[in-house]
């Protein structure tokens, strides 16, 4: 019986090495390579709003809200979507004279703030849309932001600039080492997008019919590829 047992395991070891031996993965060079494309923004996001100061909580926050409505009332009149305004931020804070050494701090009043966020499809309104907020009554400008909505498809061609790269990396690589570069065997893309959004913070004073310029923005993929590799023919 137990002559039985030990030619059944062997052979079930015959058989699962065989099988073993197919998974084992060929040699390869993993490399990365990078792609990139400038193309013009196609949307603004500004940040701006409204602060209020008051002796009451109170005070400040309906000075605050009769303010943000005018800016709201103004942006809609100059033809802004409702869904492209966003409330970011509400805050009432207390505001404290100055400190001494002795002594509790003491509240002299309070300061309403309520800040929203604009997406401007249409970025040759930008000027415009920022005279519409200083001249209603915004008194915080915080930025702006030009971005890429649709980068996905506009991102195509670095990803073949990125292959491209990463083909050249590797032959490099397998000359140096004397190997023959194969095929790829796997493909992963490493994030990518436009670079960080460009803010030009600006004080409400100065944003009335400031110049704004676009530019252009860099979208940027990352590839990692590993190549198989042989000996050298």
């Amino acid at each position: 019986m137990k002559n039985h047992l030990a030619l059944a395991a062997l052979a079930g070891i015959l058989a699962v090495t065989p099988a073993l031996a197919q998974v084992i993965p060929p040699p390869t060079i993993v490399v990365s390579g990078e792609g990139t494309v400038s193309v013009p923004p196609d949307m603004a996001v500004i940040d701006g709003g409204v602060s209020s100061e008051a002796k009451s909580a109170r005070e400040a926050s309906e000075a605050n809200n009769a303010a943000m409505g005018k800016v709201l009332l103004a942006l809609k009149a100059g033809g802004l979507d409702e869904k492209d305004v966003q409330t970011a931020r509400l805050s009432l804070q207390p505001q404290y004279a100055q400190a001494t050494k002795s002594g509790p701090n003491v509240v002299v009043g309070y300061r309403a703030s309520n800040r929203v966020t604009i997406r401007l499809r249409d970025i040759s309104k930008v000027a415009a849309t920022i005279d519409t907020l200083v001249s209603s009554g915004a008194n915080e400008i915080g930025g702006i932001n030009f971005t890429v909505e649709k980068a996905s498809k506009l991102l195509d061609d670095a990803r073949i600039e990125a292959i491209a790269d990463a083909r050249r990396k590797a032959q490099i690589y397998a000359k140096a080492a004397g190997v023959t570069l194969g095929n790829p065997v796997s493909i992963s893309e490493d994030g990518g997008g436009s670079a960080p959004p460009v803010a030009f913070r600006r004080m409400a004073s100065m944003a009335a019919s400031a110049p704004v310029a676009q530019g252009e923005e860099t979208l940027r993929v990352n590839v990692s590829v590993a190549w198989e590799i042989k000996p050298a023919q």
